[in-house]
């Protein structure tokens, strides 16, 4: 095996999903394995990861499989070696463009539930400090 090739395995443990979750996005389309091997273990490349990461920092985003596509089909057409006539290269970057305002605005909403959520663990600390943190003696 090349050493430019990963099997799926150092792939998982590289970008912290699991092995199902890999096969899954191989089924769906979005990261085929590059090669398979002479016994016929998924191969991957440096590329295939990057892929992966992509999906694994939309999914917490809320972003669907379709729009995980979508947006690499862009990227991938974008980072294609063959020169795209300008109105395609500008229909592709605000398809980008798109992606970026709505990843933006999922962040800031997850910024409200996390000052949310750390408003309210600091009202359960206060709660106990100001209790001494004793717990009551069960009832006889």
């Amino acid at each position: 095996m090349s050493g430019e090739h990963m099997q799926i395995g150092e792939v998982a443990a590289r970008t912290e999903l699991s092995l199902r979750t890999i096969r899954h996005y191989e089924e769906t389309g979005l990261v085929p394995p590059s090669a398979r091997s002479q016994g016929g273990f998924r191969l991957y490349t440096e590329s295939d990861v990057a892929r992966l990461m992509v999906i694994r920092r939309m999914k917490p985003l809320g972003f669907t499989l379709d729009q995980m596509g979508d947006l690499l089909d862009a990227t991938d057409r974008l980072d294609s070696a063959e020169p795209l006539p300008a109105p395609e290269r500008d229909a592709l970057l605000e398809r980008v463009r798109g992606y970026e305002r709505e990843a933006a605005e999922q962040v800031e909403r997850l910024r409200v539930q996390l000052s949310r959520a750390e408003e309210f663990a600091r009202t359960l600390r206060e709660r106990l400090d100001r209790d001494g943190g004793q717990r009551q003696a069960p009832a006889p």
